[in-house]
């Protein structure tokens, strides 16, 4: 019973002394607790209070006490709020409920007793916490000199609308740390995000009598452009580019005639910057061939967010402006400069053309920095300095102790415990929390090498991978890109002529590898297969007798899923990026995506315009050269894998155009 065999050490001596009456109490226990996770769902705090005697003494006592005083944690008092985190002191649950609680007390503006608790919250990573922390510090008088920018940076990460860093904002914009620029900003970027609350909230705190005139800009930005000649006043103004961006949004061609025709006069250099900016973005993302134009009406790139940036340089890609390439990733924040993907084309920027020795040497230093096997634009690095990818050298083995330790530690046998029961969201979380936050900076390499491999022989491949991928000073191949279900994949892949490491490259993508995974949309399985895409694909490959409740069958899960692939494959004259995109977005997108100049496949995967399937193509294909590289034991490249992308041959004949 897999349970039952990683139940160390919080409940195996037990279990192991009594034997069978303790084994059946903790399997009604298992029940229960999954009986306490859906009323916790549903908000039924009585059916949690009834509930929670029976979980008394389980492994996983803490989520059940846990679920209950969360689902009342409004009226609970601070004695048992305090009570609670006591008796489960250094789990993860505890430290959630500080979590909870201190964004509670941040809403109720009870900065005492959030001071008094928030020296012991030990993950540290929820930026409204941060946001009510340094607006306490800022009341106190003991801020850093950098509370207006930390207040800002956590601002503009949160998509949506929030209290803790919209109240600290406007806070500080009263005490001059913030701009009245710094407000309007978070305003375009709730605009772009389509995010109305998140707008509304900026504006109210920088020009509260904007209101009534923000409603029309939102809901009639056309409307508002035309029935006004003139923007006077920084509110006004700032008015005219949120309604711009709104446009943009949809139709940027127009927006760009509202700006070129009329608005630009208007707007501040800055205004008219971002507003450009938007509009290259908007347009950029329907690969349209005006977005490099758009971008090359910004005056000042500093004047661009980061994320204005990337998609300047994305174009810049695409029409092969390799200056206007190199002077958008200069215009990065220092850490954006340092992320592979601007590292790398900022190197191949400056190899462009005809390079003096100086550039050289600039792109070579920018290439080693990141040439490695760890991923996609890593791999492209050590193949432009030449080198081919291989498996990395294998670390020390681990020790007895090592072992043992991972073994021992209860956060992590909790987690794979709720993991097996099939709580996977409570297990994942509790596992990350011990690996990543319990101390602080994480575990050390050595520690991650060893939960990995906890987690590896429990067969928890999610947690394996993603845990050994947190090591800095080494790799361990193995752990990174397991095998599993080895002779049915590779005979699979190899009877009808797809390469194993694609397949394995795909599915440790799509569901790393977990039996019973399934997306939001409904793909199940390995390999995350729709049900109608299965029922297409079963039919086309004589697949007789097929339902749809054996996608989650293993084998079935492969068969459907390497024919489906291998029709993509064949569709796209066997462009493994186009496949890939095809897998993720359905062929129809990237059918469309490749029409326009003939691009290396790293230009047109950088321009994917959905973040997910950009993201999504480029792992797929450096996980396949690092399988290649482990299953063959050969020098791998990933440039062979890539090719160039353009239309479609007129003249081809289109292998599969039903395909769903």
């Amino acid at each position: 019973m897999q349970l039952f065999r990683i139940l160390t050490p919080l409940v195996a001596s037990a279990l192991l002394a009594t034997a069978v009456p303790l084994v059946q109490a903790q399997n009604k226990g298992d029940d229960t607790l999954l009986e306490m996770q859906q009323a916790f769902r549903k908000g039924d705090r009585n059916k949690l209070a009834q509930l929670l005697p029976s979980a008394r003494g389980h492994a996983l006592e803490p989520w059940a006490a846990y679920w209950e005083l969360k689902a009342r944690l409004g009226e609970a008092q601070p004695a048992e709020i305090q009570s609670f985190m006591q008796r489960y002191a250094g789990s993860y649950q505890e430290d959630r409920m500080r979590n909870d609680w201190l964004l509670l007390l941040g809403q109720r503006r009870n900065w005492a007793q959030f001071a008094e608790q928030h020296p012991s919250y030990r993950m540290s990573d929820d930026r409204e916490v941060r946001c009510y922390a340094l607006l306490i510090d800022q009341i106190k008088g003991t801020a850093p000199a950098t509370v207006g920018d930390d207040v800002r940076s956590n601002w503009y990460a949160i998509r949506d609308a929030d209290d803790g860093c919209t109240h600290a904002a406007g806070e500080l914009y009263g005490y001059k740390k913030l701009t009245a620029l710094d407000i309007w900003r978070k305003a375009r970027l709730g605009v772009e995000a389509n995010r109305q609350r998140v707008v509304r909230n900026a504006v109210e705190i920088v020009s509260p009598d904007s209101l009534p005139l923000l409603k029309e800009v939102l809901d009639a930005p056309t409307k508002f452009l035309l029935s006004r000649a003139t923007a006077r006043g920084n509110a006004r103004q700032e008015l005219v580019l949120l309604a711009l961006i709104k446009l943009a949004g949809g139709d940027p061609d127009g927006a760009a005639q509202q700006l070129d025709s009329k608005w630009s006069v208007h707007l501040t250099p800055e205004e008219r910057n971002w507003a450009w900016g938007v509009i290259g973005k908007a347009a950029a993302q329907k690969l349209s061939g005006s977005a490099a134009g758009y971008f090359a009406n910004v005056t000042k790139d500093s004047d661009l967010n980061d994320e204005l940036l990337g998609w300047k340089v994305r174009a810049a890609l695409r029409a092969g402006q390799w200056k206007a390439v190199g002077k958008a990733v200069d215009a990065m924040s220092a850490e954006a400069r340092q992320d592979s993907t601007w590292a790398y084309w900022k190197a191949r920027s400056l190899l462009a053309g005809k390079p003096s020795e100086t550039d050289r040497a600039e792109a070579r230093q920018l290439l080693e920095a990141i040439a490695s096997t760890r991923g996609f634009y890593e791999m492209l690095a050590l193949e432009e300095l030449g080198q081919r990818i291989t498996t990395p050298p294998a670390p020390a083995p681990l020790t007895t102790e090592e072992k043992a330790a991972a073994r021992a530690n209860p956060g992590l046998n909790r987690g794979l415990y709720a993991i097996l029961l099939g709580l996977r969201s409570e297990g994942v979380r509790e596992w990350n929390y011990t690996t990543n936050l319990h101390q602080s900076g994480g575990m050390a390499d050595r520690e991650l090498l060893a939960a990995a491999d906890f987690a590896c022989q429990r067969e928890v491949w999610d947690r394996c991978i993603n845990t050994s991928e947190r090591t800095k000073g080494f790799i361990e191949t193995s752990q990174r890109f397991p095998t599993p279900f080895r002779n049915a994949v590779v005979e699979r892949a190899n009877g009808i002529g797809l390469d194993p490491a694609y397949v394995y490259g795909l599915i440790r993508q799509e569901s790393r590898f977990i039996m019973d995974a399934r997306s939001h949309v409904g793909a199940s399985g390995l390999m995350q297969v729709m049900p109608a895409t299965a029922r297409w694909t079963a039919k086309k490959i004589g697949l007789n007798g097929f339902t749809a409740d054996q996608i989650n069958d293993r084998d079935t899960n492969i068969t459907i899923g390497t024919a489906y692939l291998k029709l993509a494959l064949d569709d796209f004259a066997g462009s493994m990026p186009m496949a890939a995109a095809a897998y993720n977005a359905g062929p129809g997108r990237p059918r469309s995506w490749r029409n326009g100049p003939v691009l290396d496949a790293s230009i047109w995967a950088e321009n994917v315009p959905f973040a997910e399937t950009r993201d999504y193509v480029k792992k797929v294909l450096s996980n396949t050269t690092n399988y290649a590289a482990m299953l063959t034991g050969q020098p791998q490249s990933l440039k062979s894998r890539l090719g160039t992308i353009g239309p479609r041959d007129a003249a081809a004949p289109e292998v599969n155009k039903d395909l769903p």
